[in-house]
């Protein structure tokens, strides 16, 4: 069920986008979802976001923006090199223009750009765009 966690949050997210509601509202609460949305916010994919009781089951409601596409968790969390994000990035994201992938490190939950900027590899955990 921990893996899940993260992808049934996204999944939430990209069906409110759809139906073009103005905030969604994500139960259970875990930091990787924190982390996963601070870097959706600090992209400019999300407007804002808040954790309501987070030592108990808790809930996240984020403020939506109209501009995620799709985000996905990825169950298998794949290891990954620094020398190989450009390769994968690629190969997931649908164009250059846009899309970031999440990669869990030593140094914390970072998307590509900055696992790159700080050469450090680690495992993928899911992507947006």
């Amino acid at each position: 069920m921990g893996r899940r966690i993260l992808n049934d949050a996204l999944r939430t997210i990209v069906n409110a986008e759809k139906r073009g509601f103005a905030s969604a509202e994500l139960k259970p609460v875990s930091n990787v979802i924190a982390n996963f949305l601070q870097i959706m916010k600090y992209r400019g994919y999300i407007k804002d976001f808040q954790v309501h009781d987070p030592h108990r089951v808790g809930k996240i409601s984020v403020q939506l923006l109209g501009r995620v596409n799709d985000c996905r968790a990825l169950t298998y969390r794949q290891d990954i090199k620094a020398a190989a994000i450009e390769h994968y990035k690629t190969r997931t994201l649908p164009t250059r223009q846009w899309g970031y992938v999440v990669i869990t490190t030593p140094n914390g939950v970072l998307d590509h750009e900055e696992a790159q900027r700080q050469n450090v590899g680690g495992q993928v955990i899911g992507y947006f765009y």
